[in-house]
């Protein structure tokens, strides 16, 4: 056991290096939304509630996870085009090392995220500072981890060339299918019942309810919880088992 945590948080450290190298991206991670939370917020606060900070900021922090799948696809992508993963497969060190590493070395990233998005949030607008952020800010590593898990899967069976556009579908679907640029009241019924089966708006819902309250602790966050976890879990055991056989292949 003490073996695989020091080859986890090896590639953990190695993995972090390889993010950093890659500034650009970094920043249109982080700085694409924060310009989209300041623009929406003054174009369309006042025109619908959509728009207010208290939702918006939520709403922005699990929108930029999205990318996260982009970026850990991208990560894995080019590590197999490098031989990099081929050549450390044959060590020691087991599928879900590699998974739980590239997941590590995405999480300080994901906190910086929905701190600086809430904080840019509370400058605009002061009444999102409470002690309900916090809560908001912890469980929006939870809703990180299915972002990150999707990337690993993309990753695992796409190349450098495809994945780009595969990974955007994730980003249009988190757009479309969370409710966030739109209100719900004019949708109908079928759609609204695939959105609540979906992680997408459970994910949005989380964050927007632990930061603004809840009617009905169970229907407005522990079942989005619930629902978030459920799609996490099948996605890393998928993730896992074709990393594995990705990497035997080769």
């Amino acid at each position: 056991m003490k073996k695989s945590i020091n080859r986890i948080f090896t590639l953990t450290s190695r993995n972090l290096k390889e993010i950093i190298r890659d500034p650009l991206s970094l920043l249109f991670m982080i700085g694409l939304p924060i310009f989209m939370e300041i623009f929406f917020y003054f174009i369309f606060h006042k025109l619908t509630s959509q728009f207010e900070m208290k939702y918006l900021a939520p709403g922005i922090v699990v929108f930029s996870q999205a990318f996260l799948s982009l970026f850990m696809g991208m990560l894995i992508s080019l590590d197999r085009n490098t031989s990099f993963l081929t050549r450390l497969f044959v060590s020691e060190a087991k599928p879900y090392e590699f998974i739980f590493s590239y997941t590590l070395a995405l999480i300080p990233i994901c906190l910086v995220q929905s701190v600086l998005f809430f904080v840019i949030g509370g400058i605009i607008d002061s009444s999102i500072f409470r002690i309900n952020m916090i809560l908001a800010i912890l469980l929006s590593l939870v809703t990180s981890f299915l972002f990150i898990g999707i990337g690993i899967l993309l990753g695992s069976l796409c190349n450098e060339k495809s994945i780009g556009g595969v990974s955007s579908l994730v980003i249009v679907c988190q757009s479309v299918l969370s409710g966030m640029w739109f209100p719900l009241e004019g949708m109908s019924e079928g759609f609204l019942s695939v959105m609540k089966v979906l992680p997408f708006k459970n994910m949005t819902m989380i964050v927007q309810n632990s930061l603004n309250g809840y009617l009905n602790l169970f229907d407005d966050l522990l079942l989005p919880i619930i629902i978030v976890i459920s799609y996490t879990i099948v996605i890393f055991i998928l993730s896992i088992f074709i990393f594995k056989k990705k990497m035997k292949s080769n």
